[in-house]
């Protein structure tokens, strides 16, 4: 095993880590050897994702409840985890919604379910963790960005303007943070295959038109985060901050547009 990609008893604390993208990225951590503390709204749906987990780990994963848009339970996840863990290598901030709509019909209540969870809860869950690593003076944090991102899909403005900001505040975090030992990086996924959208992309023109502008012609599975997550927090990453990895099967690439394939004008 090269140690330049190791992340064996790193302290991994991923949130919204109960299904999706963040119960893969978990998964990815604690057969990998790190010590995994994984987040759900309640406390059951986080044990049982954590049991998921178990066989076989080399150090048993834990669940914990944290409803990130509640301050009062993201102060207290910082403090229980750090006080029995002594300190967190690794955060992955998970922890996203979405509703659907023109923007038109968002609703402040839309609007708020949106934006507290997507940026203000992540901004909160790392500030929590990242003034324990600033004062330890090395820490690594990854927060889950989106395709909207770059630019914005149509009828989900609210959330495609949290995942905007989560870039902004990627940034901003790693320029005062840096100094301290703590590097902030991104993960940008693009459209991938989880319990919550099978249900669009079963739709065969979305499906079509997914695969015709993602040059890998496929859609992504939440395993496909992986690699990047484990890349950021090992020390191969250990020169790079600030920065959003696009993992989305090229989609950003380029445009897809129906010119013949033979050319001509």
């Amino acid at each position: 095993m090269d140690s330049l990609f190791s992340v064996a008893d790193q302290i991994v604390l991923v949130s919204g880590g109960t299904r999706g993208i963040g119960f893969a990225i978990a998964a990815g951590f604690v057969q990998r050897g790190a010590r995994v503390i994984l987040t759900g709204r309640t406390q059951a749906a986080a044990e049982e994702s954590a049991a998921r987990l178990a066989p076989g780990a080399k150090h048993a994963p834990r669940g914990l409840a944290c409803d990130v848009t509640k301050m009062p339970q993201v102060e207290e996840l910082a403090r229980r985890v750090l006080a029995d863990c002594s300190h967190v290598d690794t955060l992955v901030n998970v922890a996203g919604v979405n509703r659907r709509k023109p923007s038109l019909a968002v609703s402040e209540d839309d609007y708020d379910f949106i934006l507290n969870t997507n940026l203000k809860g992540a901004f909160f869950l790392a500030k929590e963790v990242g003034r324990a690593m600033c004062e330890r003076g090395s820490g690594c944090q990854i927060n889950i960005a989106s395709l909207n991102t770059d630019r914005p899909l149509k009828n989900v403005l609210p959330y495609a303007m949290s995942k905007a900001a989560i870039a902004h505040m990627t940034r901003g975090m790693a320029v005062e943070w840096g100094p301290c030992g703590v590097r902030v990086n991104g993960i940008a996924p693009g459209f991938i295959l989880t319990d919550l959208t099978k249900k669009l992309w079963s739709d065969p023109t979305m499906h079509s038109w997914g695969l015709a502008n993602t040059p890998q012609r496929r859609l992504g599975v939440p395993e496909d985060m992986v690699g990047a997550a484990i890349f950021l927090a090992s020390p191969a990453a250990a020169f790079i901050t600030g920065q959003t990895l696009f993992i989305d099967g090229g989609f950003t690439a380029g445009w897809s547009w129906p010119i013949p394939e033979s050319g001509g004008r």
